[in-house]
């Protein structure tokens, strides 16, 4: 049966922009608008402060990752410089963060530091091309309760990880995993060093104690630079001269890894994690940015910068990068105006490790455990915990348990695919729980049908408004495959077959390829009793995905009609 009304004219769009406008660098926008002198100086000053605040940072991560110190500077530098230069936010500081310390150390331990370099030029790519096909707005799309979870799992690994430095424990090599690394901590327990128990104290009290009464001072290099004094007088406490040896402030060579299809395949994982959470914090870095600033971030420019940003950094042996959000926030309070900040923060650190790095050898490693139970604490998310816990659902506080838990005792992969995955089973479920079938506005399908209830025969009375033999049921929702099984039980819900059959479609904003199937499915069956089905009121995604799949008004025993008095033409008439 043909269309009996045809679609409202819609307004031609305007011509979109050239696709490559979303890849330009936040860098040259700045320069192109007009960049001063006194910008200048805002940047230089800004771009020195944070580069004091990574310093101890950089280095403190890259121990906890399982390598040297000197690996964690050449990641803030090379990749903090590609990060700025090229990223598509304008306040961003790249450099490595706590969110990579359980995959780094996990990929050292697993495949060695070769294996990690090629993990990251793989996760590169990745970046490159999700940026490229513009999978930055995705990012949007994970749930809460999963980055929350695993965020705060992470918090709890990256403490138990500096136990063994905070209380000077003799363990010559920490293993993986929170539960094994307490049964070395219990079984090392004679060894505890009360000068790197006093070390570490002091240092975690300096930083608190600043933080409360200058918190603009610079916590982390003021606590470490003070028990480095106390180590070079003379205070026995393991330093990062007595584990590391010499460190140097050279940046290495650009070398490619040793590559081969079966390392490939069993380094795809880790990689991913690697993209995935790269990409991941750094666009939530730049809505932070954004927030703070009024600002807008081009995310999928971001995405490839972070690629080469990671590509750069991992062919001079260094760690993954991201946009990490406390050196972001510190560099726009100290009065960022653009991506020079991040530039010059890149330089600053170069040229400390060109005169710092000797005097790098006297730093303890309790002062800098110390720093990272500060990360930890912030990284914990305990404000958001405690609100989703008390508020949210009870799918979604299980969501957020069950990633904490499968991040602290089994792997962060698994956590974020298990918590994804719940995450999306919860949602489809309640949005097939949203959609309706209802009929004169009583609502006759919203869970799972009872075979044993007997539909009520006064309750499907022809209604003196239709003509005989017409039936009118209203879908309400998205129709996609959680929810396609409605429109069969409807026909299961009729005590006898109508002639025609109007479904009001002017409430269901999309449709997926499950949901046409089922609509398709529906005709037939329709079709095969005679029935006439009439579609009314349907919206343009609905439309468009009918038509590419072959569901259309020239389909037999199915037509389209613009609205409600158009299909009860089209019944009288037939």
């Amino acid at each position: 049966m043909n269309t009996a009304a045809s679609d409202a004219a819609t307004t031609a769009p305007a011509a979109a922009a050239p696709a490559w406008h979303l890849f330009v660098p936040k860098l040259y926008t700045v320069l192109r608008q007009g960049y001063g002198l006194a910008a200048l100086r805002a940047d230089i000053l800004a771009g020195l402060t944070v580069a004091i605040v990574a310093l101890p940072l950089a280095m403190a991560l890259a121990i906890a990752s399982g390598t040297t110190p000197d690996k964690g500077l050449v990641t803030a530098v090379v990749g903090g410089l590609f990060g700025s230069a090229l990223g598509g936010a304008r306040f961003n500081i790249s450099g490595p963060t706590g969110a990579f310390v359980v995959v780094v150390f996990g990929v050292i331990e697993r495949h060695g530091y070769d294996g990690l370099v090629l993990a990251t030029l793989m996760a590169a790519a990745m970046l490159v091309a999700a940026g490229l096909f513009r999978l930055g707005t995705w990012i949007k799309y994970i749930p809460e309760p999963v980055v929350v979870g695993f965020t705060a799992g992470i918090a709890v690994i990256i403490f138990s990880s500096q136990v063994r430095d905070l209380l000077g424990l003799e363990i010559a090599a920490l293993p993986g995993g929170v539960a094994a690394q307490w049964r070395a901590f219990w079984q090392a327990r004679a060894s505890l060093s009360p000068t790197a128990i006093a070390v570490s104290a002091g240092a975690l009290a300096l930083i608190l104690g600043l933080r409360r009464l200058a918190p603009r001072a610079p916590g982390f290099l003021i606590a470490v630079t003070a028990a480095g004094i106390a180590a070079h007088a003379g205070l026995p406490v393991e330093t990062i001269g007595s584990r590391f040896g010499t460190v140097s402030g050279a940046i290495p060579a650009p070398s490619l890894p040793a590559v081969t299809l079966e390392r490939l395949g069993a380094l795809i994982g880790p990689a991913f994690t690697i993209a995935f959470l790269a990409g991941l914090e750094s666009l939530l870095c730049a809505v932070v940015a954004d927030g703070m600033t009024g600002r807008r971030h081009r995310s999928n420019c971001e995405l490839v910068a972070q690629g080469i940003a990671n590509a750069a950094s991992a062919l001079v042996g260094g760690l993954p990068v991201t946009g990490a959000i406390a050196r972001t926030a510190t560099a726009i309070r100290a009065g960022a105006r653009s991506p020079i900040t991040g530039i010059f923060h890149a330089l600053f650190l170069l040229a400390f490790m060109q005169v710092a790095m000797p005097l790098a050898a006297d730093v303890p490693l309790a002062a800098l455990a110390a720093v990272l139970v500060v990360v930890a604490w912030n990284m914990s998310e305990r404000h958001k915990i405690r609100h989703i816990m008390a508020t949210a659902p009870v799918g979604e506080r299980l969501v957020l348990a069950l990633t904490f838990a499968l991040t602290v005792l089994v792997d962060l992969t698994v956590a974020i695919e298990v918590g994804v995955v719940l995450s999306a089973i919860l949602f489809m479920h309640g949005m097939a729980e949203a959609v309706s079938l209802s009929r004169d506005g009583a609502v006759i399908l919203v869970a799972d049908q009872d075979d044993f209830a007997r539909p009520r025969e006064d309750h499907y009375v022809q209604r003196d408004a239709l003509p005989p033999g017409v039936e009118v049921f209203q879908l309400r929702g998205p129709l996609f495959f959680g929810a396609a099984g409605r429109l069969a039980d409807a026909l299961d819900m009729l005590p006898e077959r109508p002639r025609v059959f109007i479904l009001r479609m002017r409430e269901v904003p999309f449709i997926d390829t499950t949901g046409v199937a089922a609509l398709a499915d529906f005709v037939r069956r329709n079709r095969a009793q005679g029935t006439t089905v009439i579609a009314t009121g349907v919206q343009p995604q609905p439309l468009a995905v009918m038509r590419r799949m072959g569901l259309t008004g020239e389909t037999a025993g199915f037509a389209i009609a613009r609205d409600f008095a158009a299909a009860l033409e089209i019944a009288r008439a037939g």
